[in-house]
């Protein structure tokens, strides 16, 4: 049977479920949601402008990618705060962009590095659409509110800084040596075979007036007395070279 100290644990226990249930309800005001929103978008913004204008720009000269990379992380961190305060899950969020990316981006090659960018600025985008501003107080005394969480902004505020920094190093002339590859179609076979390595190194880079630091070859076409080669150099300080692979006329777009 059931005693009356067990009835009343019981009651106990219901009231304090419903206390739950009425924290849980605790709502954001107009104005908390609006300054959720606002140091979201310009820390997300300001971020995504310096690793744009200061590391990626500043060598490739890009103006589409410039537009594309600002514009893709602002939508991205809108539709995923705006998704975030609905039922649609995070998983379909992420799963729309990659189906826009599958429909804009294979219709043209995109380089690795504007690749790798693209993914950065969404993770920032992620990390700061969805990261919680706003934390729950006054749950002890059953008057919750939200109060802005200065410690996650902090964190937020590193954890972009960290990204930033990483770029800064990786990007950094006097850390790592920048190399690229020409892809030259060359007519005297003859210099191909190993033992005439040196003879051709020396012939390439009195024609291409660079310094030669590996070479492959590639396919080779003894009716025409030519073979593909591809040639590896270090770039100047301050060089680029984003044509280095195209063979064709008809894939050379100036931006």
């Amino acid at each position: 049977m059931i005693s009356m100290q067990d009835l009343g644990d019981y009651t106990l226990a219901d009231e304090d479920l419903i206390d739950v249930q009425s924290i849980t309800d605790a709502m954001m005001t107009t104005s908390q949601s609006i300054t959720e929103l606002v140091i979201r978008f310009f820390l997300n913004l300001l971020v995504c402008w310096i690793i744009i204008q200061f590391f990626y720009y500043r060598k490739s000269r890009r103006r589409d990618y410039y537009f594309t990379f600002m514009v893709f992380s602002s939508a991205m961190l809108m539709l995923l705060y705006m998704m975030g305060n609905v039922e649609v899950g995070v998983g379909l969020t992420l799963g729309l962009f990659a189906i826009f990316g599958v429909i804009r981006y294979r219709t043209e090659t995109v380089p690795i590095r504007e690749m790798t960018y693209l993914f950065v600025i969404i993770a920032l985008a992620a990390m700061n659409g969805l990261a919680p501003v706003y934390k729950m107080a006054g749950v002890a005394t059953s008057s919750a509110h939200y109060v802005l969480s200065t410690g996650t902004i902090l964190v937020m505020v590193l954890a972009n800084a960290l990204v930033v920094c990483l770029i800064w190093i990786l990007e950094d002339e006097r850390l790592l040596k920048h190399t690229s590859a020409k892809l030259v179609l060359y007519d005297k076979i003859e210099l191909i075979v190993p033992e005439k390595r040196t003879e051709l190194i020396a012939d390439l880079e009195s024609r291409i007036g660079v310094k030669v630091d590996n070479v492959e070859i590639g396919h080779v076409d003894f009716l025409r007395d030519a073979a593909f080669i591809k040639v590896y150099y270090t770039l100047g300080k301050g060089e680029n070279a984003t044509i280095d692979t195209l063979t064709k006329p008809k894939d050379f777009i100036e931006q």
